[in-house]
C-alpha cells in the first residue's frame, strides 16, 4: 500500500511512535528510512538528538533542511551508523525493502530500542478504495508484514523481544475534489492505469468510489489502521 497521502497525514503515527519509546530531551535517535524527515522533525521537536539514513539523496536534502540540528547521510537501512542509540526507528520502511529482518536485525545491533510501523491490512484501511480504483484487478499477494503475527515473526527472527504491538488510526482527510484526485493521480499506479483508461473514467471511478467517505463540505475522510511494534535486542 502506498504512503501517499494528504501532507501532514503522519502526525498521529509520529506521535504514537514517539509516545510508545518515551523520546524525549536528549534521546538518541536513529531513523531508518527517514524520507524528507518529517518523522524526525517531529523527535526533534521533543529534543531528540536526531540521526537519519535513506538510499535517495534527494530525501536526505531535504531532511537535512527540515532538521538543520539532525545528522543526515545517504546509506542503506541495513548499513546505518553504529551509535549507540537509544532508539532506531523505522516508519512505514519494511513493506518497501528486500529483506526486513534484516533490517530490524540491523536495528536491534544500534539501539536499545527497535519501533516499526506498518500498514494494517487492506480490510483495515479505507484507502484500499483508491487502490481498487485505480487497479481493480490487482493480482493476490503473499502474507504481508501488516499481519500482526507475521510482523512479530520478523521481529522475533532478527533477536528482539517483543515488547508490545499497538494499533493507530490515521485520518486522511482532503479538503476537495482536487486536493483528493491531483496528488493521488500523479501516483506510479495511475498513471500505469491512464494506459488502458482514460483520464476522465479514471476520474470518475475514484470519485464514485471515495463517495461513501463523504464529509458533507465537498472533502473526504478515509480512515486507517497502521501497527506500531516496539521490540529490545535479546
Amino acid at each position: 500500500m502506498s504512503d501517499d497521502g494528504p501532507r501532514g497525514w503522519g502526525a498521529p503515527l509520529y506521535e504514537t511512535v514517539l509516545d510508545a519509546t518515551a523520546v524525549g530531551e536528549g534521546t538518541r535517535l536513529l531513523d531508518l528510512g527517514c524520507g524528507a524527515g518529517l518523522f524526525a522533525r517531529a523527535a526533534a521537536d521533543r529534543g531528540a538528538l536526531v540521526t537519519g539514513v535513506d538510499l535517495d539523496d534527494g530525501a536526505v536534502a531535504q531532511a537535512a533542511a527540515e532538521v538543520p540540528e539532525g545528522t543526515f547521510l545517504v546509506r542503506h537501512a541495513q548499513d546505518p551508523p553504529r551509535g549507540p542509540f537509544d532508539v532506531v526507528a523505522a516508519v512505514q520502511l519494511l513493506m518497501h525493502v528486500a529483506d526486513p529482518v534484516a533490517v530490524l536485525r540491523r536495528a536491534g545491533r544500534g539501539g536499545e530500542l527497535v519501533a516499526a510501523t506498518v500498514w494494517g491490512r487492506d480490510d483495515e484501511c479505507d484507502l484500499r478504495v483508491l487502490q481498487e480504483a485505480l487497479a481493480p484487478r490487482r493480482p493476490g499477494r503473499g502474507p504481508a508484514v501488516s499481519e500482526p503475527a507475521r510482523l512479530r515473526a520478523m521481529a522475533e527472527r532478527a533477536g528482539l523481544v517483543v515488547e508490545r504491538l499497538d494499533e493507530v488510526v490515521v485520518p486522511f482527510e482532503y479538503a476537495d475534489e482536487d486536493a483528493l484526485l491531483e496528488p493521488l493521480l500523479a501516483t506510479p499506479v495511475a498513471r500505469t492505469a491512464t494506459r488502458t483508461t482514460d483520464p476522465e473514467s479514471l476520474r470518475n471511478s475514484v470519485l464514485e468510489a471515495v463517495e461513501p467517505f463523504a464529509t458533507g463540505d465537498g472533502g473526504y475522510r478515509l480512515e486507517n489502521l497502521f501497527r506500531v511494534l516496539v521490540a529490545r535486542p535479546r
